[in-house]
Parts: structure tokens; C-alpha cells; sequence
């Protein structure tokens, strides 16, 4: 039997990882019935759009806690293209999102 470390920053960011992909696909299962009956396609694009947001906030906080196992210069580099780009990818979706809510 292995004994799995519960003190391991990296399987707690993987844990909050999956919480991440799990919220964007529940999102996502909720846009599609908000298509089926009346074809809301705002309300689904809005979903979508707040379930990107919510799954990217859980993989920055699960990136934020690798970043204590960083050793070396290429590892904080990667972080930070990485940290950067989802960043960048969250405040694209919160400006999709204040259009969305502009709209309806």
C-alpha cells in the first residue's frame, strides 16, 4: 500500500485543479440546458463566461501554491508566462462577461 503525503503542496494544487475543471464543466452542462428549451443563447454565453472565470480563479490559486516549490530561474519563468496568461485570460473573460450583462 503507498502512502500518499497530505502535506504535498503539489497534490493540493492538483486537488484545487480539479475542483477548477469540475466547476467549468457543471458551467457548461448549465449553458447547454439553458439552450434546450428557449435557446438563451446570452444566459448560456453568460454561464460560460462566469464558469471560465470561476475555474480560472481555482488554477491561479492552484499555481500560486506550486510557486512555493520553485527552485530554479526556468521554473519561476514558466510560473510567470503561465501566471500572466491567465490573468490575462480572466480579466478577458470578466470584460466578455460586464458585455454580456451590458446586453440583457
Amino acid at each position: 500500500m503507498s502512502s500518499v503525503n497530505l502535506f504535498s503542496f503539489s497534490l493540493w494544487a492538483a486537488v484545487i485543479q480539479i475542483f477548477g475543471t469540475l466547476a467549468i464543466a457543471g458551467y457548461i452542462l448549465a449553458a447547454l440546458f439553458a439552450l434546450m428549451p428557449r435557446c438563451h443563447i446570452d444566459r448560456a454565453r453568460l454561464l460560460v463566461a462566469e464558469g471560465v472565470l470561476t475555474s480560472l480563479s481555482f488554477t491561479v490559486a492552484a499555481t500560486l501554491l506550486r510557486t512555493i516549490e520553485l527552485q530554479t530561474w526556468r521554473q519561476i519563468l514558466v510560473f510567470s508566462v503561465i501566471f500572466s496568461l491567465r490573468t490575462f485570460l480572466k480579466k478577458v473573460f470578466a470584460w466578455e462577461r460586464s458585455q454580456i450583462l451590458k446586453t440583457t
